[in-house]
């Protein structure tokens, strides 16, 4: 009898908080404490809220690459916070990590994993 393979993997599940200095000017239409959630590849945001499209499109390409396990010395590891695509206005993002989810190859794709 063959062994089942083990196809699972693990993401961090990410909240994206809007920070910025007291006083500072926010353009993107932001308000400090605002926020979303990734939880696998679905992106949630509380009912009511929006999110800019320009913050977002600054923020998609790092998102992936924070849900993954990363070496404790990388910088996606410790770096936590990205500047609004707005040179003039002072909100960032603080990406936090807050959990970690475990996923099938399987029920992700239809690409098969290769045997050993």
């Amino acid at each position: 009898m063959a062994e089942e393979q083990d196809d699972s993997f693990e993401l961090y599940d990410l909240r994206v908080e809007v920070t910025a200095p007291e006083g500072g000017a926010i353009y993107c239409g932001a308000k400090i404490g605002d926020y979303f959630e990734m939880r696998g590849e679905m992106l949630h945001l509380p009912p009511g809220q929006g999110f800019s499209i320009y913050s977002l499109a600054a923020l998609l390409p790092l998102l992936p690459a924070k849900q993954r396990p990363t070496h404790k010395n990388d910088w996606m590891t410790t770096d936590a916070e990205v500047a609004c695509p707005d040179p003039n206005c002072s909100s960032r993002f603080r990406i936090t990590r807050t959990g970690l989810r475990r996923f099938s190859h399987a029920e992700t794709t239809a690409v098969p994993l290769k045997e050993d």
